[in-house]
C-alpha cells in the first residue's frame, strides 16, 4: 500500500541513522522503552474525534497505556474541546494536545496513526470511512452506522484500505461475558436453542425542539454537528446529548444502543459472526430473530432504562444482560460481573473468582485494538463482526418500525419480497457531507 509517511516511520529511520553514524556508548533507557514506557518508534499516535462523556470514559483508560500517545482532539463544541485538552495535558504534564473544530484537519496530519471516534451516531460511519481513506486505523464507538447501507459501506471501506477497525462493543473483552460465551460454545449447556438479548423499548422521535439562536461556529459548529443528517433548527439540548431517539440522529429506533452489545454477544455465543438471522418477528414486548440453524435470539424490551423488568433476567446482574439457554443448562450475566449458571452441578464447576468480576473495564478492548494496530491482525470486533451484528440489529428495528415479520437473505443482505423494507436500508444524506 502507498501510505503517507508516518511519525513512527520517521522516528524508526532517524533512530537507525543515529545508531549508524554516532554509535553512542550509552543509550537512555526511555529511548528503548526499558523504563516502563514505550520507545517512540513503538508508540501509537492517537487522535480523538468527538469528546463527550462516552469518549472521556474510553480515553481515561487509553491514557494509561504506555505505548499510546493522544496527540490531538477534534470536536465541534469549544467547551468539549477545552475539557478534553485539559484531561490529556494534565495526564502528560504538558500543553501539547492540539485542538480542531473540524476533524478533517486532524485526519490530514501525517503523524496520527489511529483515531478514536466517539461522536453521536450520525457521524460514526462517515468519520470512520474518511479516517480509513486518510490512512488511519479506527476505533469507533457503537452503533457504528445509522443504516444497513452505512454498515456495509464501512466494512467494505476498511477492507479496501487495509486499515485496522475495532467496534466499541467492548463486552467481547470483558471476562464474565467471555466466560459465558465459552460455556455456550463448549457444549456444557447442551444444544443451544434460545439466546436472550436485552434492549431498550424502541422509540422514534420525529418532532423538533424549539429553535434557538445558532452559536458562532467557533463555539459550536451546528452545520458540522448535523453532518449528513437533515437540517433542523439549533437547540442546545441536542448538542448536550438529547439527540437520542430522534430518527434523524439515532440508530434503529434506539434498538442498537444496547442491542449492538447484546446481540453481538449472542452472535458470538452462536458462532455466527459470519452470518446473521434470517427471520425477524415482532411480539408483544419482544422481537424474535431466527437463524438458519434453528437457534433463536429474543430481543427483550426493558420498560425503563437500567431498570430490568424482564422475566428472563435477574435484576442484580446489571445493565446489558444476556442469557444463553441450551437443552441441558443456561448461563446469564450482565455488567455487574456476576453470573447465574444452571444446573447447580455446572455452576459448582466454575471457580468463584471467575464469577466475581467487578465492573465494566474498557481497557482490555482498547488494548486489543492497539495491539492489532501494531501486528495488523484482526481485532475481536473487526469490521466484519460489526457488519453482521449491526445489520441484524437494524433488521430487527425495521420489523418494529414496519410492525411486521421480515425475512432477510444473509448472503445478499436484502429483505425478501419487501421493497419498503429494502428502501429503508439507507437514508438520504445532506450535501456537502455525503460520504
Amino acid at each position: 500500500m502507498n501510505t503517507p509517511r508516518t511519525r513512527r516511520g520517521f522516528l524508526r529511520q532517524s533512530a537507525l541513522a543515529s545508531t549508524l553514524f554516532t554509535m553512542p556508548s550509552i543509550i537512555p533507557a526511555h529511548v528503548l522503552g526499558r523504563d516502563g514506557g514505550a520507545a517512540p518508534s513503538d508508540t501509537v499516535a492517537l487522535g480523538v474525534i468527538g469528546i463527550g462523556p462516552r469518549c472521556t470514559y474510553d480515553l481515561k483508560s487509553i491514557l494509561g497505556l504506555n505505548d499510546v500517545r493522544c496527540m490531538a482532539i477534534a470536536d465541534v463544541q469549544a467547551s468539549r474541546r477545552d475539557a478534553g485538552k485539559q484531561l490529556v495535558d494534565q495526564h502528560y504534564g504538558n500543553d501539547n494536545c492540539a485542538l480542531y473544530r473540524d476533524f478533517r484537519e486532524l485526519l490530514a496530519r501525517p503523524d496520527i496513526d489511529a483515531v478514536l471516534i466517539a461522536t453521536g451516531d450520525r457521524w460514526h460511519a462517515p468519520a470512520s470511512m474518511l479516517a480509513a481513506e486518510a490512512g488511519k486505523d479506527v476505533y469507533s464507538e457503537k452503533p457504528c452506522g445509522l443504516t444497513i447501507d452505512l454498515c456495509q459501506r464501512l466494512d467494505e471501506t476498511i477492507k479496501r484500505t487495509g486499515r485496522v477497525f475495532q467496534a466499541g462493543t467492548q463486552r467481547r473483552s470483558v471476562p464474565n461475558f467471555k466466560l459465558a460465551v465459552e460455556l455456550a460454545q463448549s457444549g456444557k449447556l447442551g444444544k443451544l436453542h434460545t439466546l436472550y438479548a436485552s434492549i431498550y423499548t424502541p422509540q422514534i422521535r420525529t418532532q423538533w425542539l424549539p429553535g434557538e439562536p445558532t452559536p458562532a461556529p467557533d463555539v459550536c459548529d451546528w452545520n458540522l454537528w448535523l453532518g449528513e443528517a437533515p437540517w433542523r433548527q439549533y437547540n442546545a439540548q441536542y448538542v448536550a446529548g438529547d439527540w437520542r431517539g430522534y430518527w434523524d440522529f439515532d440508530s434503529g429506533a434506539q434498538l442498537l444502543d444496547w442491542g449492538a452489545h447484546t446481540l453481538d454477544l449472542c452472535q458470538w455465543a452462536n458462532q455466527a459472526d459470519s452470518t446473521l438471522p434470517i427471520e425477524y418477528e415482532l411480539g408483544e414486548a419482544t422481537i424474535t430473530c431466527r437463524y438458519a440453524n434453528g437457534v433463536q435470539v429474543v430481543f427483550d424490551f426493558l420498560k425503563e432504562p437500567f431498570g430490568n423488568r424482564d422475566p428472563h433476567y435477574v435484576t442484580r446482574l446489571g445493565t446489558c444482560p444476556v442469557r444463553f439457554v441450551g437443552d441441558e443448562g443456561s448461563v446469564e450475566t450482565g455488567d455487574s460481573g456476576q453470573m447465574l449458571v444452571k444446573p447447580d452441578s455446572l455452576a459448582r464447576s466454575i471457580p468463584e473468582s471467575a464469577k466475581r468480576v467487578v465492573g465494566l473495564d474498557v481497557t482490555a478492548h482498547a488494548r486489543n485494538f492497539f495491539d492489532c494496530v501494531k501486528s495488523r491482525q484482526l481485532p475481536v470486533c473487526n469490521s466484519t463482526v460489526m457488519r453482521h451484528t449491526h445489520i441484524a440489529c437494524h433488521a430487527a428495528a425495521l420489523s418494529w418500525v414496519l410492525q411486521r415479520k421480515l425475512t432477510l437473505d444473509p448472503e445478499t443482505e436484502t429483505f425478501v419480497n419487501d421493497a419498503e423494507a429494502n428502501s429503508l436500508k439507507s437514508r438520504p444524506a445532506r450535501d456537502p457531507w455525503n460520504v
